[in-house]
């Protein structure tokens, strides 16, 4: 997604939609369009896209196609912990927006990002293959089909002699082609290819935690993504249209192997009683607060005074289990003479806040706002000083968001008196402290870069 996100932004700047562009991914899917029904069951794997990537799919075109497919829009949150002493809850109102987020099937924003491709002529570019070899190379056939940019997701091309140039990547790919480039782009996920060739170490660890992923289905719409920190993690449901709705659980590898094999009754009965009652009571509010401490409150605004709410009970399993390990991953560098890396293949996180997609659309943004940079000036865009400047914003934005993510993690891992207190004091800082919370919906739905504050 990443990837297409990329070529889709690259085809629509004025300064580089010159550019000719390929996918390059063994997807037997990227070959032709393959129709969704409207009408069909949600598929697990889904996207949480904030307003901030919404905005930019809708500059580069990409949004006339995903808005034809199901999707759901958020409007509020709710967050709130086990031991029931404290909860969050979130409105777009609060910062004035119309909505927090929009939960879209995965496969809805590959297909539509592809067809936009395909519109903007790219569809002949399309390589079904992997990338198995990748080196630098200063002699080249007479006759040598050069790209501008690859990926291992996407390329593009533009005619020019490639000795004026210097040295390129040769790409060779399990079909059999050959490909020339002045820059490799890996968007290739967290085992990516492109980094291994490229020798771009990383680093992370593993959380001993696996994500369970389904669809549900229950009476009501929904539209509220809902948040509960568990003693072995959270489990989030996430509205996906209509009366259905994501369900993503983070526990041990022992209990979701025990969770995918349940039977599909009992799996309901699970998750209800992990969105409710179990483990703890619901937390109450604490209006008195506002009263209180008025001055802290910094002015009270709608979310403030609502009251916690019980998310919808679930009636039915609509879709397979899926269950994936978690960890974190952080590419030292992101960049190297001729090869970039972006979104997974560059860094991994926890998925407790629907982070990681929207950090790497930023990297895809950030790219292609370089790219363009680096043609506007005549750079070689392959040049790593260019690539380096890449590196250097996303850095910082990818660090912070890891860092906040990790840290919750392991804060709401620790079943501790002292620490639950401290849990519940922040719940309600989130809560009643006007500044606060205007600050976090904005840093989560993409309007703010951190600081925080300032």
């Amino acid at each position: 997604m990443v990837g297409m996100a990329l070529a889709c932004t690259l085809a629509s700047m004025p300064l580089t939609k010159s550019l000719s562009i390929a996918i390059i991914d063994s997807n037997p899917a990227l070959g032709s369009r393959k129709h969704i029904p409207n009408d069909s069951i949600p598929d697990p794997r889904v996207s949480t896209v904030t307003p901030a990537t919404l905005s930019h799919f809708k500059d580069i075109g990409a949004w006339e196609y995903i808005k034809k497919h199901s999707h759901a829009f958020f409007d509020k949150m709710q967050v709130w912990d086990y031991t029931g002493l404290g909860y969050t809850r979130y409105n777009a109102k609060d910062v004035g927006r119309e909505i927090l987020g929009c939960v879209v099937e995965n496969k809805v924003l590959q297909s539509s990002l592809l067809s936009r491709l395909q519109d903007a002529g790219v569809g002949e570019r399309i390589y079904p293959a992997k990338l198995t070899s990748m080196s630098l190379q200063s002699h080249f056939p007479s006759a040598v089909d050069m790209l501008d940019i690859e990926t291992s997701n996407y390329s593009s091309r533009t005619s020019g002699d490639p000795k004026r140039h210097g040295c390129l990547a040769k790409l060779d790919l399990s079909d059999g082609n050959t490909l020339y480039t002045k820059l490799v782009v890996g968007a290739d996920g967290a085992k990516s290819s492109v980094r291994k060739i490229a020798g771009l170490k990383t680093t992370g660890w593993n959380y001993s935690q696996h994500a369970v992923i389904c669809t549900v289905k229950h009476a009501t719409e929904n539209h509220c993504a809902w948040q509960r920190f568990l003693p072995s993690g959270p489990i989030a449901l996430l509205p996906i249209g209509d009366t259905y709705s994501n369900i993503v659980w983070t526990m041990t590898p022992h209990e979701a192997s025990n969770h995918k094999s349940m039977h599909e009754d009992d799996f309901v009965k699970a998750i209800n009683h992990a969105l409710d009652y179990g483990y703890g009571p619901h937390p109450h509010s604490n209006l008195g607060f506002i009263d209180k401490f008025s001055w802290l409150a910094g002015g009270a605004i709608s979310s403030m005074k609502e009251s916690f709410e019980v998310p919808p009970k679930i009636d039915q399993l609509v879709s397979e289990r899926m269950a994936f390990p978690l960890s974190l991953m952080h590419a030292h560098e992101y960049a190297s003479h001729r090869v970039v890396l972006i979104g997974d293949a560059a860094h991994a996180v926890h998925p407790l806040a629907g982070q990681g997609v929207n950090l790497g659309f930023g990297d895809a943004i950030c790219l292609s706002n370089i790219i363009a940079e680096g043609i506007l000036v005549g750079s070689d865009i392959g040049e790593l000083s260019l690539l380096k400047k890449y590196e250097k914003e996303r850095k910082m934005a990818n660090l912070t968001m890891m860092a906040i993510l990790d840290g919750f993690q392991k804060a709401f891992s620790v079943d501790l008196g002292p620490i639950n207190l401290l849990r519940a004091a922040a719940f309600h800082g989130a809560q009643y402290i006007g500044p606060l919370k205007r600050n976090i919906i904005s840093y989560a739905t993409g309007e703010q870069k951190w600081p925080l504050f300032g």
